[in-house]
């Protein structure tokens, strides 16, 4: 029943995205005012995943580029998130060589495995993570699961859409994903519960899932 509210939320919420997308394309102010609102928490939220204190001005090239480009988009709402991920992506790698530090992101294993989906106690320790505190423990992850958590969780991507932002298969993306989400869950309930998270995140904004 939850993850039906949730998918009627995302959907109602693409909807909305996909219409200011529409409108900003048609150079309406108001049209990218409300697709930046929309997009902007989740994508900060990956690049702060990406390169850390940088994710602001990252953020703004990856915006510049968006806006520049927007006319040559083609898609709903789900797609346009796809799109903005994939652009802020490529802005986070070029940072990153330009300082000449190695990108977080890794080949993730091609095998694909049977995994169930996300359990339950997993969507209840992403609920109570504040957001600053979430992303320093997906930072912690290894690379392929942190950025895999990030576009499912804080960019709020599908697997296939995650996937074509990788450029990987979208069953080794949602493996990633699931061992990421399940590294998390098993750091919380061992000596670092979500109380404690509360008391060390105090005073920052909850987790916008």
């Amino acid at each position: 029943m939850g993850r039906d509210g949730d998918r009627r939320r995302t959907q109602a919420y693409d909807v909305e995205l996909g219409m200011a997308v529409s409108l900003a394309q048609q150079r309406d102010e108001d049209g990218f005012a409300t697709a930046y609102r929309l997009v902007h928490p989740g994508l900060l939220g990956y690049l702060r995943g990406l390169v850390g204190d940088d994710a602001e001005d990252v953020a703004s090239d990856a915006w510049l580029e968006i806006a520049r480009d927007l006319g040559r988009f083609r898609g709903d709402g789900a797609g346009f998130r796809g799109w903005t991920a994939t652009i802020a992506r490529h802005r986070a790698l070029d940072h990153l060589r330009k300082q000449k530090r190695r990108p977080r992101t890794s080949l993730i294993e091609q095998d694909v495995l049977a995994l169930p989906g996300r359990a339950d106690t997993v969507d209840a320790v992403l609920e109570s993570m504040s957001t600053k505190w979430a992303l320093g423990q997906i930072r912690e992850l290894p690379p392929d699961q942190a950025e895999a958590v990030l576009l499912r969780v804080v960019v709020g991507l599908d697997g296939p859409a995650a996937a074509r932002v990788l450029g990987k298969r979208p069953g080794a993306v949602r493996t990633a994903a699931y061992r990421g989400l399940k590294r998390l869950a098993e750091q919380l309930t061992s000596g670092s519960g979500p109380e404690q998270a509360a008391d060390a995140a105090r005073g920052t904004v909850k987790d916008e899932t």
